[in-house]
């Protein structure tokens, strides 16, 4: 019997919001967030809290479980990002991002983990980082970065040398990569070159508008080093065949993003012999022609975006009953009251971060993503 189990852990230093999903005869999968609950506190007495409960998490009530890929989201990455590496380099077992999107409860630093039970995993040669199981083989990417001159520039050398790294697993990126993220310096300046490389990349990659692109989030964020403009974080899995994977459009409420220029899915969702795997990118209150709908309003925005997602979820037969969690990017950091208030009305349980980071257009004032897991059974398909 496959179920789900959502709990909130409080203790005196830190919050933890943990997402399982038991499959009867797969791997179990974990999303856990961990906030520092007390600001006063200096950073290193914040990562330390942090990282304390990861690693007691760990030895009980997650015992078994291997994380797969980590996202830290620090206040001033400058400051933070070397004493985070220092201490966690003995413990980096998986795939890791650290990115400057600062937690707006006015703590320094959160973390969100995905874990996974019954798997093998290794860090390849390339960076990439491996999990195998049954038939498939994941591979996750975080913080890649270069120094080229430009954000244009760095989009498309990152991309180029992911291709590679793909190439040398047998992988594509038009067949196999499945999730991108892209965090962007100074995104109103920057974005524009991200969406230039990408787009010119895409087409040597047979993605087109015509084809199919991939699913991302495009969102503002920032790297220790000042002269890196934009980093990237991936996942790709191979093992699995083209009828496995599906593209979420909403056509209702959401168009083709082609139509202004940019080359992503709103969403994928693949499925497998023992559930269906549900990626929703970055979506803000857009409407099906383009146009930011409720311009200035933070309440209107939140409560169309919210739609937006949930006709992309229905599209996949899921619900936000489905989702493991919620990383919600905020413009304004005077919109944070409302907007937590509002989450926490409608999803208590739900393990979510709200973070400070502009999104692509300015008028969108707000953007989520999130990820999912359903009860789905196809034997034509090994197990996940």
């Amino acid at each position: 019997m496959n179920n789900k189990e959502q709990q909130n852990i409080q203790s005196e230093k830190t919050l933890t919001e943990i997402f399982n999903y038991h499959a009867a005869e797969g791997s179990s999968e974990y999303h856990i967030m961990i906030h520092s609950t007390r600001p006063e506190d200096s950073y290193e007495e914040q990562l330390n809290a942090v990282l304390n409960t990861y690693d007691d998490l760990l030895a009980k009530e997650l015992k078994g479980a291997v994380a797969v890929f980590k996202r830290y989201f620090l206040s001033d990455a400058a400051n933070q990002a070397d004493t985070l590496l220092a201490l966690t380099t003995e413990g980096s077992d998986c795939a890791l991002s650290i990115v400057e999107q600062p937690p707006l409860d006015g703590t320094k630093i959160a973390l969100w983990v995905y874990l996974l039970t019954d798997v093998q995993t290794q860090v390849l040669h390339n960076g990439l980082f491996e999990v195998r199981r049954s038939a498939y083989r994941h591979f996750w990417g975080g913080s890649a970065f270069n120094r080229a001159a430009n954000s244009e520039y760095q989009t498309r050398l990152l991309l180029n040398d992911y291709v590679m790294q793909l190439m040398e697993q047998g992988c594509t990126l038009a067949e196999h990569c499945i999730r991108t993220w892209f965090f962007v310096q100074n995104v109103d300046v920057n974005y524009a070159g991200v969406v230039k490389a990408r787009n010119e990349v895409f087409v040597t990659q047979n993605l087109t508008e015509k084809t199919h692109y991939i699913s991302s989030t495009g969102i503002g964020g920032r790297h220790a080093d000042p002269k890196v403009l934009v980093q990237m974080d991936t996942y790709a899995v191979t093992g699995v065949k083209p009828e496995q994977i599906h593209f979420l459009y909403a056509p209702t409420h959401l168009n083709p993003t082609y139509e202004y220029g940019v080359s992503f899915e709103r969403g994928t969702y693949v499925d497998y012999a023992d559930r269906r795997q549900v990626f929703i990118s970055g979506t803000a209150s857009i409407n099906n022609k383009g146009e930011v709908v409720h311009p200035g309003d933070i309440r209107k925005q939140t409560e169309r975006m919210w739609e937006n997602v949930e006709m992309l979820l229905k599209e996949a037969d899921c619900t936000f009953d489905d989702l493991g969690h919620m990383i919600v990017y905020l413009r304004d950091i005077a919109d944070y009251t409302i907007v937590k208030d509002m989450y926490d009305k409608r999803f208590p349980q739900m393990p979510k971060v709200f973070v400070h980071a502009p999104v692509c257009r300015p008028g969108w004032l707000i953007e989520m993503e999130c990820m999912g897991v359903k009860d789905y059974k196809n034997k034509e398909y090994a197990p996940f």
